[in-house]
């Protein structure tokens, strides 16, 4: 399947989540940057309250895409949630010292993105909730993964995962972190997420700000129906 842009699998997306509409303890979260828009379209659809969940890659220093872990943020003190590949780390013979200088590095740009997203709101509370996470795709789920888990960690009463698009074996992965997993597409040979998509222009910060300061509406469900 191939997405004209983000608005389109948001919308395409939020038809496939129609059972949550109106679910009271219901929360969306997208994964900045490509993952806000699609969530708005999302949270709209469904009238539920929206909200980034920040994450962010731990790259190997001299390859800094390729990633060997992601760190997630936390509510309040607690301290942010780390998902590690020990044997990526092992691979390219990382130091916990170079790991925790990165780490540190990462947790200060969440920190950075929190005041840029949200000035000086709190992120919206998830202990108890019902929480629909949505990105624009799943390629490594090393992020999303870090975002399952520190949700859990928080108290999120279930949590679903939401792409339009992702790799089978990230998917199938994933099923056994959240507990449910929709993803409209899951083709193979996958590539990356951006190939699936004819306009993937990059989000940038000021849109991201525009997801989150939209007023709610049922705009994006007449649009997906």
């Amino acid at each position: 399947m191939m997405f004209r842009n983000r608005e389109e699998a948001g919308r395409l997306l939020a038809q496939a989540l129609t059972e949550y509409v109106g679910h009271p303890n219901l929360v969306v979260l997208g994964l900045p940057r490509g993952g806000a828009p699609v969530a708005r379209i999302v949270a709209d659809f469904l009238g539920a309250p929206m909200d980034v969940f920040l994450v962010r890659k731990l790259g190997v220093p001299w390859q800094p895409e390729l990633g060997f872990g992601a760190i997630a943020e936390t509510a309040g003190t607690d301290p942010a949630v780390r998902v590690i590949d020990q044997g990526l780390v092992r691979e390219c013979e990382l130091t916990q010292r170079v790991i925790e200088e990165i780490a540190a590095r990462e947790e200060r740009e969440i920190d950075r993105r929190s005041r840029l997203y949200r000035g000086t709101r709190s992120m919206i509370e998830v202990r108890g909730k019902e929480v629909i996470i949505v990105d624009d795709g799943l390629a490594t789920g090393s992020t999303m993964l870090a975002a399952v888990r520190a949700l859990r960690h928080q108290g999120a009463k279930r949590i679903v995962v939401a792409v339009p698009v992702g790799r089978p074996s990230t998917c199938d992965a994933m099923r056994r972190e959240a507990d449910e997993v929709v993803c409209l597409s899951s083709p193979e040979p996958f590539e990356a997420v951006g190939a699936w998509y004819e306009d993937f222009t990059q989000v940038s910060d000021r849109e991201v700000q525009d997801a989150l300061s939209a007023v709610p509406s049922t705009i994006g469900r007449e649009n997906a129906q």
